[in-house]
């Protein structure tokens, strides 16, 4: 019996504890250290911040000149005609214009109509006179800059108190991040404790058993005492079962949380019982708990100011917007496609102009007006989660306040059941208690070393979930 239970405990240990040299022991802060560079979401809010400052660099570049090349063809499929009252043709146009022409080409300058013999025919037989050429190129090159636009410089501001948005999220994620580390640590610890205190229970319940079965072997006990014996040590490894699948979840939900390979073998360094030493917190100073850095409030506050900027931006869309342009092209215009014997023909221009609005049919009051309706429900999202957070701030305190009291009081329970367990040992091995009186006497000492191992992880969970609402974090720290 002895041997083929001492298999099941080795088995047991077997598959929570892996060999040292191939567990990696992190401690708290390395976990957080971990986390802060390798957790997906810090990792998503940095990004975040990457884009915003693109953005805003976006929104500057509106400053600056915008200059476009353009370039294009056209092809003539159907040229227009031109009538002239008096004319019946381009004949008419010809015969006004062949002085003119003659005298031209008789010193050397050649003189196109623009005609060719299709278009002609068609000129003459409709009375009207054919104009334009088959193809046109143009290519040119454009400019526009504003020089005052109260609008667009206001758009800018909202466009900095983007990226101080994305910072301040990208610290809230950080916080979280923080946040689940430690509660995913201290949970790994609890999980240990339990798993430890089981595994006591196991190991007496296995004293026992070996006890009873001498006696039983002598007559001193009764067959019923061996059966009870047996039957504490079958009730206590399901529960050491459990405790080992405790652990391995919450090792896993660490490793998640740290951003690490899931394959990982990592263990915590220390014992739950190591933050004993830490239970104090001063509950009153509750009066003097602000919520400056609290990050929830500071991301409204970007907000508010993000809401006054748009306010002010779309009173500005009343005001006249002065802009600078310039522009310079070529053009040709021919019937064939020798390109070297091109006419280029360039056209440029600069100017200002000025745009005054006058009415656009009540858009800019109704842009106007959402967005101070807008600021005043962020006004009251503001007071409803400052009340929220000053609740859940006392409730953290109370639950802080009552661990600090129960882990008094469960150390106190702790020594009493383990001195009575032990008494009650004694008095069973020299025959003066029963096998059932020890069994019960080892429920309250596991009771009782529970219930220690419970206030210490409530409380630094609590505390824990306290420091991120406050925006006490690891990163001031450093």
């Amino acid at each position: 019996m002895k041997k083929v239970i001492g298999a099941i405990w080795a088995f047991v240990l077997a598959g929570v504890y892996c060999s040292a040299q191939d567990t990696t022991v992190v401690t708290l802060d390395d976990a957080i250290r971990i986390a802060l560079s390798e957790n997906v979401s810090v990792r998503v809010a940095d990004k975040e911040i990457e884009r915003a400052k693109f953005e805003k660099r976006g929104a500057y570049a509106s400053l600056f000149p915008d200059v476009n090349g353009t370039g294009s063809f056209q092809r003539t499929i159907k040229k227009q005609v031109m009538y002239m009252d008096g004319m019946s043709g381009a004949s008419m146009l010809g015969d006004i214009f062949s002085p003119i022409i003659t005298a031209l080409e008789q010193n050397g300058i050649h003189v196109d109509m623009g005609q060719d013999d299709q278009a002609s025919e068609s000129s003459s037989s409709s009375g009207g006179i054919s104009v334009g050429r088959w193809n046109t190129f143009n290519g040119g090159v454009s400019a526009t800059m504003p020089l005052v636009n109260a609008q667009l410089w206001e758009s800018l501001k909202i466009s900095g108190q983007s990226v101080e948005l994305a910072v301040e999220q990208a610290r809230s994620s950080r916080l979280e991040a923080v946040t689940q580390v430690k509660q995913s640590y201290f949970a790994v610890l609890l999980a240990k404790e339990a798993f430890n205190v089981y595994k006591d229970v196991y190991e007496n319940a296995m004293e026992n058993l070996v006890n009873v079965q001498r006696k039983f072997d002598v007559n001193k006990v009764s067959e019923l005492e061996l059966t009870r014996a047996k039957a504490n040590v079958a009730a206590a490894i399901p529960n050491v079962y459990n405790a080992e699948s405790s652990v391995m979840l919450a090792l896993w939900q660490l490793k998640a949380v740290m951003g690490v390979d899931l394959e990982m073998n990592i263990d915590t360094a220390g014992k739950l019982s190591d933050y004993a030493e830490h239970m104090f917190y001063d509950i009153h100073q509750n009066d003097e708990i602000d919520l400056d850095m609290n990050t929830t409030m500071r991301q409204l506050a970007i907000q508010a100011d993000q809401l006054a900027s748009t306010i002010k931006m779309q009173k500005y869309a009343y005001l006249p917007t002065l802009s600078l342009a310039f522009s310079y092209s070529m053009n040709a215009m021919t019937n064939d496609f020798k390109f070297s014997q091109y006419k280029w023909t360039p056209y440029s221009y600069v100017g200002i102009s000025l745009n005054i609005p006058i009415f656009s049919g009540g858009k800019r009051h109704s842009a106007l007006q959402a967005a101070k309706i807008q600021a005043q429900n962020l006004d009251l999202r503001r007071s409803e989660t400052e009340r929220q957070l000053k609740i859940a701030i006392r409730q953290y305190l109370n639950t802080m306040e009552t661990n600090m009291k129960s882990y008094g009081s469960a150390q106190e329970a702790e020594t009493l059941a383990r001195k009575a367990y032990d008494i009650s040992q004694r008095a069973y091995f020299v025959g003066k208690s029963t096998l059932t009186d020890l069994h019960d006497a080892e429920l309250v000492l596991t009771q009782a070393r529970l219930g220690t191992c419970q206030a210490i992880y409530n409380f630094v969970n609590a505390k824990a979930s306290l420091e991120q609402l406050l925006g006490n974090d690891f990163i001031n720290e450093e």
